[in-house]
């Protein structure tokens, strides 16, 4: 069976208990089941692709970009919407990017993806948080030790103008940044697999939005080829019911729930 590991985000922004900026609870023990996978069978697959969360400072979802109306950052975790930005409470703390701010939460609304959130600096390029979890990446590592075997790491952030959640596209793509467009090439080796393992952090946000968008792309027969592995991704906490959501959406459209024990 020619099946792909599709692994998201790995990184220890998320899988570090300790020093892990955004850490995801769990995360730590999804690290160590997902490793321990690799090294089981991953000789039998295919192909490992793995996404990289990669941000700048300044960013969008990140606190130094906005500014509320006593001219101080938001905390972390707050929610800003359109509503909040046309009364005034929030507004872009450089003052040239007041009308793309504008649109671009309007942008959110249309296209139906998540309230902006502003997160913690997180995987931010150059850092020991953008790496690969160390347990992961000596299983990548043995995987990549069979001459010609390359796992294909995927990039996706590093536009400061958008929230780029899922692997395959940003959530507001940037006409004159082809990295935040639709990842054609991707959908198509991902679709013309049999089986496809997916794994990784978090399961409330970028697992969701990532299957959710290739799910899209895909013919609605493709869809079964999706294998959530439930105990290789957890929620970030206070956003659990997230995660239920693309769970029951994506299964009741074919997606297959199984653990790393099975294999």
């Amino acid at each position: 069976m020619n099946t792909h590991l599709f692994l998201i985000d790995p990184q220890n922004d998320f899988m570090d208990p300790v020093n892990g900026s955004l850490f995801v609870a769990g995360a730590q023990d999804d690290a160590k089941r997902i490793s321990k996978l690799i090294k089981k069978v991953g000789k039998t697959w295919e192909d490992i692709h793995v996404t990289l969360d990669t941000h700048h400072r300044f960013d969008i979802a990140h606190p130094i970009f906005w500014l509320d109306e006593h001219g101080k950052h938001p905390g972390i975790f707050t929610l800003i919407t359109l509503d909040e930005f046309n009364k005034g409470k929030w507004k872009a703390a450089c003052p040239n990017m007041q009308d793309y701010a504008r649109y671009y939460l309007e942008t959110l609304e249309k296209n139906n993806r998540y309230a902006l959130c502003v997160w913690p600096p997180h995987c931010i390029i150059g850092t020991p948080g953008h790496n690969v979890q160390p347990d992961i990446m000596d299983a990548l590592a043995d995987w990549e030790s069979t001459p010609g075997w390359m796992v294909d790491f995927v990039t996706k952030g590093s536009n400061f103008k958008t929230e780029h959640y899922s692997g395959v596209r940003a959530d507001v793509p940037d006409p004159e940044d082809s990295s935040t467009m639709i990842n054609g090439e991707l959908i198509q080796i991902l679709e013309a697999a049999d089986e496809i393992l997916i794994a990784g952090e978090a399961s409330s946000h970028c697992v969701a939005n990532t299957v959710r968008d290739v799910a899209n792309e895909f013919g609605a027969d493709s869809v079964k080829k999706l294998v959530f592995l439930e105990d290789c991704s957890s929620p970030v906490t206070g956003f659990e019911a997230m995660a239920e959501d693309f769970i029951k959406e994506l299964t009741s459209k074919g997606m297959q729930l199984r653990k790393s024990t099975d294999y």
